[in-house]
């Protein structure tokens, strides 16, 4: 399955960018599902139409789905919820603020990571289009496989192993100093099941013959700078962007006065883009004169974006982790573009690179020939962070 994930700072446009896009895959006779997981929805107002949870047909070979994020908690995360409001209750809270309380920040966007995976998992469409959030909560999105399992591994899986030993002892004691019960399996087994959905779909977003990021921006200066950020931040996950969408652009044909700084402006930024994200492929698309709302107007913002083009191709393989090996040492090549070297911080900790840009992290699990060996210097060059590695032994 092809997916593709449109993001950019909030008002862009692309929730108007991932219609058109599905209408063209769907054009070319590809069964595509354009899902929206951006929690302010828009995808139903795009296509001027009723759209719900489930997929529902728009037109031939392509469907629409907006996520209900409280349908996907309660079918993954039902059993913990009850739990959480059973200890909230006893603690006094009420009924309804115990049951808003269960419902932990972050939950809705998490969702939609796993609505994402069982759409891949089914295999009913050949191409996945995510009308995602912002980008600030896209970034936050992708990082969480990552940062899920590092958890997980250190301090959940542990736990749950202890917690299933005691509770036979602790319970008899526990329950009525408390007024709750302790943690069943099918709580405690929830966030693990939840957990391997996370790492599995880290595979599909990290592979970047399946999966790629399009990034929709205007040209104005606070939106340029927003997307380069986001653009180091996919590569620091692995995330592979395979084009860059500049959206409404004033067209040469409007000569009222009003608009001439305003377009002036706009080539200004506009040579930006090309600067900022070359060698990404860079299309445009102009101010229209009316609403990007229903088919009609989709189809002309189609037919500027791809003409006779398949959307569904894979415009840039971007290659954002390599690794070399010289004489003597090992180089690990991480492509984060645009961002200086003295905002980056390095930390190797056992077979683990932590890598962090702001309050962006990652935790890289090295391979064996690189775990064995210590960071012996790194180094900015052509938008790549190297990381030299070397036996200091033999130093």
């Amino acid at each position: 399955m092809r997916v593709i994930l449109m993001t950019g700072k909030g008002g862009v446009g692309k929730t108007s960018v991932a219609a058109a896009t599905g209408l063209r895959c769907a054009e070319l006779g590809h069964k595509t599902l354009v899902l929206s997981t951006d929690p302010a929805h828009s995808l139903a107002d795009s296509f001027d139409l009723e759209l719900g949870h489930e997929p529902k047909q728009v037109r031939p070979n392509l469907w629409g789905a907006e996520l209900d994020a409280l349908m996907e908690l309660e079918g993954n995360w039902g059993a913990v919820k009850r739990y959480i409001t059973q200890v909230l209750q006893a603690r006094g809270l009420e009924g309804v603020q115990a049951e808003e309380l269960a419902i932990l920040p972050g939950m809705d966007e998490i969702f939609g990571l796993v609505r994402m995976k069982r759409h891949y998992d089914e295999g009913d469409f050949d191409v996945l289009i995510i009308d995602s959030a912002p980008t600030g909560t896209a970034l936050r999105l992708l990082s969480l496989p990552e940062v899920g399992g590092w958890y997980m591994r250190r301090f959940y899986k542990p736990f749950q192993g202890m917690s299933a030993a005691l509770r036979p002892i602790v319970e008899p004691i526990f329950r009525p100093i408390a007024g709750f019960s302790l943690p069943d399996n099918e709580v405690m087994d929830a966030p693990y099941e939840f957990y391997e959905q996370i790492e599995a779909l880290e595979k599909v977003l990290t592979d970047n013959t399946e999966t790629s990021v399009r990034l929709v921006m205007n040209p104005e200066k606070m939106v340029i700078k927003e997307s380069l950020r986001a653009h180091a931040y996919l590569s620091l996950y692995n995330v592979a962007t395979d084009m860059v969408v500049a959206n409404r652009i004033i067209p040469d044909t409007v000569n009222d006065p009003f608009f001439e700084r305003w377009k002036a402006n706009q080539n200004v930024y506009k040579q930006e883009i090309y600067d900022n994200f070359h060698p990404l492929p860079i299309k445009e698309a102009p101010l229209f004169s009316e609403e990007m709302c229903g088919l009609s107007a989709l189809e002309k913002l189609k037919e500027i974006l791809y003409g006779d083009e398949d959307p569904s191709q894979v415009y840039y393989k971007e290659n954002t982790i390599n690794i070399i090996q010289g004489k003597d040492h090992y180089s690990l090549e991480l492509y984060l573009p645009g961002i200086p070297k003295e905002q980056i911080q390095l930390n190797k900790t056992g077979d683990e690179l932590n890598v962090r840009i702001g309050n962006h992290r990652r935790n890289l699990v090295l391979p064996q020939a690189l775990a064995a060996l210590n960071p012996t210097g790194a180094k900015m060059e052509e938008d790549y962070l190297k990381i030299r590695f070397s036996d200091l032994a033999k130093v």
